[in-house]
């Protein structure tokens, strides 16, 4: 069978870095792997289930730690190795581009995409939950908090603008994305 490339950005020679993302699967599943082990081996039990609320908040959670580590510029300092700055967005956030080639460019693809980050956080705030219920509840209700206060944060901007006749539509952020996210 003759296999062509259909697609360029997979051909070799391209900068799609799919050695590193190979990499970054194989860790994964690598980490899920030993957290099924170190579970087994401590006796303790997966839970038989997880409460819709509880999912709720992981769900919340992840979505806030993913945006906090993809986005922020406080963040900036982890991504900094595998990105560079691009832009800045409103309400302390940043849009970062992957940088280098290999294993380097495959983490900065995921550091960048809080899509992609989101499946890493998820996996970490889960193994918490079953390894310890009450300290991954609190963090993912902590996480929690700040993704609703950012909607509600956006809901004033958004009001307070079309009250004073702005109308622009877009919701403003009162310091100018100074926060620090």
């Amino acid at each position: 069978m003759n296999c062509r490339h259909r697609d360029e950005r997979y051909a070799p020679g391209s900068e799609t870095p799919l050695g590193g993302y190979a990499v970054l699967s194989g860790t994964f599943a690598t980490g899920l792997g030993l957290f099924t082990l170190a579970m087994r081996r401590s006796d303790r039990r997966l839970p038989e289930s997880v409460p819709p609320w509880d999912v709720l908040v992981l769900g919340a959670a992840t979505y806030k730690a993913s945006r906090l580590i993809t986005k922020s510029k406080v963040a900036g300092f982890l991504r900094a190795p595998f990105t560079r700055r691009q832009e800045d967005l409103s309400a302390g956030e940043v849009m970062d581009e992957p940088q280098g080639q290999g294993l380097r460019r495959a983490v900065g693809d995921l550091l960048a995409c809080p899509f992609c980050v989101s499946a890493w956080t998820a996996a970490a705030l889960t193994c918490t939950y079953a390894a310890a219920p009450r300290a991954a509840r609190l963090a993912a209700s902590g996480l929690t908090a700040v993704a609703l206060s950012d909607w509600l944060q956006y809901a004033w901007s958004l009001t307070q603008e079309k009250a004073e006749g702005g109308g622009t539509g877009a919701a403003t952020h009162d310091d100018g994305g100074k926060d620090g996210g």
